[in-house]
């Protein structure tokens, strides 16, 4: 590995992409790429150290080609060298993960978050080979563990195997195991990022050093505080405030998280939630209640302080 890899830490948004009715576009819906610009700014000025473009939040898998690169350059010019842009570059195989890796450099990413091969459940050969054959780009990479959604678990020990490489300077872990975050740093040299929402505060004090988050969409600052609390030690306060979030925060490991994301922005008054393209539809009654009502008791406490 490089003896001094690229940090990809701290606080980096999975943005969310907001569309507007075209009946010309996939579905009747266009990426409204202004807003998203305003959203990335925004994130940026709220204090975040960078955004994630065409991850899961960013619904990739629903864009053309033409939107998936297109909303990649927009993060860039409206981030400005204020932060850094974390592009994901998932795809099938590894032909196309290297390719969206390419461009991504070509726009200006600063580095890219990567899943193993989606789709297809990859053996550890075809892991391996995944990762290698996109660090020959030469960009920084987060690899990014979702066993739930690709059936493929990056476990601590093939963690270490791909560290090796030396552009995998980091990993985004979401099994949802807490146990995984020191015992990923027992046998890789690698920094580990919190994935999931609702296993914030146990990550960063397990040692975590950043957070690729999807609930800073809505409530960027207070994110951004949480995680400034634990990495000055500040524990008890730390969890005070997650404590009132974490409710919330849940959402974002539920199949319906991008859409209750999008609510929870629309209901925080930011304009950039809004509907989702297929194959993910609207919320159900219920889930649309109890997301209404998991953000307005959050926005109620943050009112009060």
């Amino acid at each position: 590995m490089s003896s001094t890899p690229f940090d990809l830490g701290g606080v980096v948004v999975a943005t969310t992409l907001p569309f507007m009715e075209d009946e010309s576009a996939p579905a009747g819906l266009a990426v409204d790429y202004d807003r998203y610009a305003e959203h990335c700014n925004f994130l940026i000025e709220n204090g975040c150290r960078g955004v994630g473009p065409n991850g899961s939040l960013g619904e990739y898998s629903s864009l053309t080609d033409e939107e998936r690169r297109r909303v990649v350059q927009v993060a860039v010019e409206a981030v400005a060298g204020r932060g850094i842009v974390v592009a994901g570059v998932h795809g099938v195989g590894w032909h196309q993960a290297q390719h969206w890796t390419r461009l991504a450099a070509e726009d200006g990413a600063d580095g890219v978050l990567l899943l193993p091969p989606t789709i297809y459940r990859a053996s550890r050969a075809e892991v391996v080979e995944h990762y290698a054959r996109v660090n020959e780009v030469g960009l920084p990479i987060m690899a990014y563990n979702n066993p739930f959604d690709t059936k493929v678990d990056l476990t601590p020990d093939l963690v270490a195997e791909i560290a090796q490489l030396e552009n995998v300077v980091a990993v985004k872990e979401f099994s949802g195991d807490i146990r995984r975050v020191l015992a990923i740093k027992e046998v890789a040299d690698i920094d580990v990022i919190a994935g999931a929402d609702d296993l914030l505060f146990e990550s960063l004090v397990a040692g975590a050093v950043g957070w690729f988050a999807g609930y800073p969409n809505a409530f960027p600052r207070e994110a951004v505080e949480i995680f400034t609390l634990v990495q000055e030690g500040r524990i008890a306060e730390a969890r005070e405030l997650y404590s009132h979030l974490v409710a919330v925060f849940r959402w974002d490991s539920r199949t319906e998280f991008v859409q209750a994301i999008k609510l929870s922005i629309d209901i925080a008054g930011h304009s950039t939630g809004g509907r989702t393209r297929p194959p993910r539809g609207p919320l159900s009654p219920e889930h649309e209640a109890q997301v209404r009502k998991d953000t307005e008791k959050a926005l109620s406490y943050l009112a009060t302080r």
